[in-house]
């Protein structure tokens, strides 16, 4: 998911995993369908793959992997967070990439997502 820091809105990126585009209002959590932290959008993520979908650095990493941060060079932020309640997993199902700080490109993988395994804990990928 995408959360937005309305500093800009003048990047050009691209989708940060391949699978279904999701309206926020059709997210089953409220905290994201309602926009308690932003507007954006899902993906329903098909190959567990997740890329940046800017160039520009990692403002931070969740520890247990469910979530990252990135900058842009205007300075705009966004949240990229992986799956519902998947911060239960504490990490499993997770191979984090990069660490903050690091300068990433467009396109760069990120993340790994083990499907097979979130799935068996009952979590979605949204």
């Amino acid at each position: 998911m995408f959360k937005f820091n309305k500093k800009s809105n003048k990047s050009i990126f691209s989708n940060f995993g391949t699978g279904k585009v999701v309206p926020l209002e059709e997210v089953p959590d409220p905290v994201f369908s309602t926009k308690m932290i932003g507007d954006g959008y899902a993906i329903d993520v098909q190959d567990g793959e997740i890329k940046a979908p800017f160039s520009g650095s990692v403002a931070m990493v969740f520890p247990t992997g469910h979530a990252l941060g990135l900058k842009d060079s205007s300075g705009m932020e966004i949240l990229l967070h992986l799956g519902i309640d998947t911060v239960e997993l504490e990490g499993r199902g997770f191979e984090i990439l990069v660490k903050e700080g690091d300068k990433v490109t467009q396109g760069q993988l990120l993340v790994r997502m083990d499907l097979d395994l979130i799935h068996s804990e009952d979590k979605s990928t949204i």
